[in-house]
């Protein structure tokens, strides 16, 4: 007889990036520090198996990171000499969390400002990814008003 899942077992669909770091346990230290992530998930880690995964959330929002893995196509912004995307974190508090993470040892990018609907400022982590940190100005998307 098959097996059916039942609809609460049933996995949601969801996105949730993979960061390809350098010094993956240190990173993974400073975004707990940085935006207050806590740890869900790791496989590693240890002075035996140096090499991490882990997956972390800040608040409902989760992320994977993990230590880059040339050998199977993972590279980290230091090696590649920069990345190829933006995390963007929506927070209550955009100026507090940009401070903080400035504060853990990220480097300011651009100050908190107003522009495009939303009130926004980026940071560049110590492991090269660059994030950018927001909330809407109004109803997101435009148009769209409860």
């Amino acid at each position: 007889m098959p097996h059916h899942n039942s609809p609460e077992n049933e996995p949601l669909t969801t996105l949730a990036p993979q960061l390809s770091v350098r010094r993956g346990r240190e990173a993974i230290e400073f975004y707990k520090a940085a935006f207050g992530a806590a740890e869900i998930y790791r496989v590693g880690g240890t002075d035996e198996h140096q090499e991490v995964v882990a997956q972390l959330s800040v608040d409902e929002a989760t992320f994977w990171v993990s230590d880059e893995s040339p050998e199977t196509a993972n590279f980290s912004p230091e090696s590649l000499g920069g990345s190829t995307s933006r995390m963007l974190l929506v927070v209550p508090d955009p100026e507090g969390l940009i401070t903080q993470a400035t504060l853990a040892g990220a480097t300011l990018v651009r100050a908190v400002a107003d522009e495009h609907g939303w009130r926004l400022g980026r940071v560049e982590d110590p492991y090269g990814h660059h994030w950018e940190i927001g909330r809407p100005l109004g109803a997101w998307p435009p148009g769209q008003a409860g």
